[in-house]
């Protein structure tokens, strides 16, 4: 099936997410609840990422939007769950120097529903967050990491969950059910208000067009693909039909694993593709699938120019389309150097001219 997607600027797009601990040492930003919920410090804060993005790489388009004050519903400078733990029961703590720590609630059964969620706390304050927004500036923007199926239910059910797969069967499927509700009523919703649901999940996609959503699969690589076939894969298989582009984010070291199984989609616009993966292979199983390359945050610190830019060359050319991938390193914390970012959208951006010319 053709992809929809195209980049809007050029071919291989590229971006970064810094660390809370980046924020913090470097601009003196702290993540308190006010961060995520206050709507004047939503706006003040944004504009502050925006801005010291752009004194350090402006040049390569980052931090546009230094100058406006954007009515900004989710922190899209980061990479952040808090909303949908908070919404099913989960207790968030929030800290000065990290992104928010959700707790295990470790449910004692798996009787949960989307309507509780709606009208938990949590989410009303999230309304109360987008209401003052939309009243002083008469729209908002920007979106908040939506619900993961398998990530979300092993957050509210703990290790349990694994063995309800064996036990529990049909209680599971309810219980998963509920989750893919609560997900598709808040991204239809988000999506109608601030028209994107997943720059929170991965920022490259503010690069594509039209908007993506992108559903979060980071727990997958804890099952196998047989389980993933039996309870998750039918989701994929709905939102991929409904939801176009759709795209899955996969952060995992395996990705490759599923590369068969995610073939067997209707469609699959989008892949983000774990440090770790075998880009090759996903290529060969996903032709037309738009593959975002993820470099590894913690290697980055110790690596060289050179190494950074081989690794960059490697993967791009191991896409076989630059047409179709895109290129990002998320969460690097306060130890990376802006020498060695500032290398990502070089090497990137020579790629480009590379294929350009040929």
């Amino acid at each position: 099936m053709e992809n929809p997607l195209t980049a809007k600027n050029s071919l291989l797009p590229v971006d970064i997410v810094l660390a809370p601990d980046w924020w913090f040492h470097n601009e003196g930003i702290t993540f308190d609840a006010d961060f995520f919920y206050h709507p004047a410090k939503r706006v003040e804060a944004e504009r502050k990422m925006e801005n010291a993005l752009y004194l350090r790489w402006g040049k390569y388009g980052l931090g546009a939007d230094k100058d406006k004050d954007l009515p900004v519903v989710g922190p899209v400078h980061l990479a952040a769950g808090y909303l949908f733990n908070e919404m099913f029961g989960c207790k968030v703590e929030y800290k000065t120097d990290a992104p928010p720590q959700p707790s295990c609630s470790n449910r004692p059964d798996l009787n949960i529903s989307a309507e509780d969620a709606f009208a938990s706390p949590a989410f009303k304050r999230f309304e109360h967050l987008t209401e003052e927004l939309e009243k002083k500036y008469g729209y908002v923007t920007g979106d908040v990491g939506v619900a993961a199926i398998l990530n979300l239910g092993l957050d509210i059910r703990g290790e349990s969950l694994f063995i309800d797969m064996f036990d529990k069967p049909d209680e599971l499927n309810r219980f998963f059910g509920e989750i893919a509700t609560c997900t598709e009523e808040f991204t239809r919703s988000l999506q109608k208000r601030t028209g994107s649901t997943s720059i929170s999940v991965n920022r490259n996609v503010r690069h594509l067009q039209p908007a993506v959503f992108v559903h979060s699969e980071c727990s997958h690589t804890m099952i196998s693909v047989e389980n993933y076939e039996k309870y998750l894969f039918g989701y994929d298989v709905k939102w991929s039909k409904e939801t176009r582009p759709f795209g899955i984010h996969y952060c995992g070291a395996d990705p490759h694993r599923y590369a068969q199984a995610f073939a067997k989609l209707p469609a699959l616009d989008f892949l983000d593709v774990g440090w770790g993966g075998d880009v090759t292979k996903l290529r060969a199983a996903l032709p037309n699938t738009f593959l975002n390359i993820r470099l590894s945050p913690v290697e980055i610190i110790d690596q060289s120019i050179e190494e950074i830019q081989n690794t960059i060359r490697r993967l791009v050319a191991d896409s076989a389309n630059p047409y179709l991938t895109g290129v990002c390193c998320i969460n690097m914390d306060r130890n990376v150097t802006d020498e060695k970012i500032t290398a990502i959208f070089e090497t990137v951006a020579s790629l480009r001219k590379k294929y350009l010319h040929k």
